[in-house]
């Protein structure tokens, strides 16, 4: 998806680390493993939920819309190779479009309905809970972090706004052997907040504090625990008092096991493939729906949701809803674009522009705030463009067709975000990474 944050280790974690010991060898599990130029199923627009789905006919777009949306859908699955499709669309809170297409397994239809992990949108609700503990006086942006963990490598350096806008320069623990090993040889493994950020700050800092920017998940890692110690309150109480429950997010919350509640949207991936040393001839897509996300962040801010409580984020987000306007302003502010650049032997560094820059816990891609994630053959993204108060929010899992002979795979999601922001916002596209 280009060089800026869609190329960070969460996207090619999977795929690397040493020989696993456990070997799943599929040959017909999953919905990708039918012929990749097999027809897609056709879009799904429920109505069990009404509050949750549009009415095609009585929905802003009309149902002229709704049909060209559902073209788009079905073109987007085949020409990204995916499996399942959810799309939802709102404006100024008002449901434009919510549709699925493709199957979750094979002969069951995706859903919007259906639960999935939301990965880094949880960075997003952190970085809101650290400016809304700003507004209510509990901590500053430019706090040092020795000031809640004194003990932690270059801690009177770092502030609590490098951590959120990952300027501070610790090591990601993602690219470290014990996280790429780990989590190849036993994808089921249970990480603790703890273990995370002491293997991201036992390695040498990408950059000094302050001084470049690199994705790191160490650095949200740690912003956890400052938020848990300065608030006396446990980061999934945090999400459930500042973000769940103030913005009804009614199908969101923080597990610390790998369970999906149902009706869950499987992935299937073929990710292990070099790890387990599998033959490039060999079918290989195993299911990875329940593989344990502990690594991915913070205990307590591991998260399932649905398509529509994603969109609502992003929304509330974009609208500075839960903040003062000048926490708002802080988070959303382009103040990184120009910042930055790539240095040999930093992989996570890179420049800020103003097609692509980070916010605080949010991707700004022009006039639209964005955030996305990719794990275990599964995506998504959300993003939101203030004028048109326009949110939209998409989430895929792959389909067999999509991964090479090496297990590799592009990732999908900003792009086709990017097409349905086009469709529906012609005129303010979403800027796109030059090639």
């Amino acid at each position: 998806m280009g060089d800026f944050l869609w190329s960070h280790p969460w996207r090619t974690v999977l795929g690397l680390g040493a020989a696993a010991t456990l070997i799943v060898v599929t040959g017909s599990a999953g919905p990708g493993t039918v012929s990749p130029d097999r027809t897609p199923t056709a879009v799904s627009q429920t109505a069990e939920q009404p509050s949750r789905q549009s009415d095609p006919e009585s929905a802003s777009g009309g149902g002229e819309q709704q049909a060209e949306m559902d073209k788009l859908l079905r073109s987007l699955l085949s020409r990204h190779n995916l499996a399942a499709l959810i799309v939802r669309a709102t404006k100024d809170g008002q449901v434009l479009y919510e549709g699925a297409a493709g199957e979750t397994m094979t002969g069951v239809a995706a859903t919007p309905q259906m639960h999935f992990r939301n990965g880094a949108v949880a960075f997003t609700y952190m970085s809101t809970i650290l400016l809304k503990l700003v507004d209510d006086q509990k901590l500053h942006l430019h706090d040092k972090l020795s000031q809640y963990y004194p003990d932690l490598p270059h801690a009177d350096a770092v502030t609590l706004k490098m951590l959120a806008n990952m300027t501070a320069g610790y090591a990601d623990y993602v690219y470290q052997p014990e996280i790429l090993d780990g989590i190849s040889r036993n994808p089921f493994q249970q990480w603790t907040t703890d273990e995370l950020i002491r293997i991201g700050t036992s390695k040498p800092m990408m950059f000094e504090p302050g001084t470049n920017w690199g994705y790191s998940h160490t650095d949200y890692a740690i912003l956890a625990r400052v938020l848990e110690k300065a608030s006396g309150v446990s980061m999934d109480q945090l999400m459930r008092t500042y973000i769940i429950d103030p913005l009804k997010l009614t199908q969101t919350q923080s597990l610390a096991t790998p369970v999906v509640p149902e009706p869950v949207l499987h992935s299937f991936t073929s990710e292990r493939r070099q790890a387990l040393d599998i033959p490039a001839g060999t079918p290989f897509y195993e299911e990875a729906t329940f593989w344990n996300p502990s690594w991915t962040t913070a205990g307590g801010a591991v998260q399932v949701s649905d398509i529509a409580d994603v969109a609502t984020s992003i929304a509330a987000v974009g609208e500075g809803t839960l903040l003062s306007s000048a926490s708002h302003s802080a988070q959303v502010s382009p103040e990184l674009a120009g910042f930055g650049k790539e240095v040999p032997g930093c992989a996570a560094c890179r420049a800020n522009t103003e097609a692509a820059s980070y916010g605080l816990g949010v991707i700004l891609r022009g006039p639209w705030i964005t955030q996305d994630k990719l794990f275990a053959g599964a995506g998504a993204a959300a993003g939101y463009l203030p004028p048109e108060k326009l949110s939209i929010a998409v989430a895929t899992t792959y389909a067999s067709s999509a991964f090479d002979a090496e297990g590799n795979y592009v990732e999908a999601d900003g792009a086709i975000l990017a097409e349905v922001a086009k469709k529906l916002a012609p005129e303010q596209p979403i800027p796109q990474p030059e090639q």
